[in-house]
């Protein structure tokens, strides 16, 4: 992409970090701890974290030869739904985050696509793709409120766990209905 054209980054953004106090020396290092809102989406289809929820970000920023390897953990709370029961899930989010984000002009440039690795753009990094790529691969895609969860009867919906032992329903081969009909009035 020509560099006219990337989106400016905002410095103030809570998911954009700012590198300019980080020397560009290979083992020059800070850490960075920091809470930040999520942003929406960051998640799957039935599970995943609340938009503008807290994330509490503890992060080591280090320069290496090519770049800037942020690695660290982003915390945070998980809602959703459970795949069987439909019950509502809560729980905590953590996930590990190592991503290397290079220099302009850098050797990276020649060597690898430039949606394969993410940029420093004007001494700042966007940890927004780095971070969904870790949450959403972390998460299940049919999440469950317990292993044994049993979920709903197929029938009429109810909750497996709140019926009796002997639940059941009487299925009729629609094929045979009338044959049951014309029994039940002869006797």
């Amino acid at each position: 992409m020509p560099k006219h054209s990337e989106p400016q980054l905002d410095p103030r953004a809570p998911l954009v970090l700012d590198t300019k106090d980080l020397p560009r020396r290979p083992g020059a290092m800070r850490t960075l701890t920091r809470v930040a809102p999520s942003p929406a989406d960051l998640g799957v289809e039935m599970i995943g974290v609340p938009e503008g929820a807290e994330l509490s970000l503890d992060l080591r920023l280090e320069s290496v030869s090519e770049g800037v390897l942020v690695s660290g953990r982003v915390s945070g709370p998980l809602a959703g739904e459970c795949g069987r029961c439909l019950r509502e899930l809560r729980d905590e989010l953590v996930v590990t985050v190592q991503e290397l984000f290079a220099y302009e002009d850098s050797a990276t440039d020649e060597t690898t696509d430039e949606d394969e690795i993410g940029r420093v753009r004007n001494d700042l990094i966007d940890l927004e793709p780095a971070l969904r790529d870790a949450v959403v691969l972390t998460l299940p895609t049919n999440p469950v409120c317990r292993a044994d969860c049993r979920g709903l009867c197929p029938d009429c919906g109810a909750l497996w766990d709140d019926l009796p032992a002997d639940h059941s329903h009487q299925q009729v081969d629609p094929r045979w209905a009338e044959l049951r009909t014309m029994t039940m009035t002869e006797e």
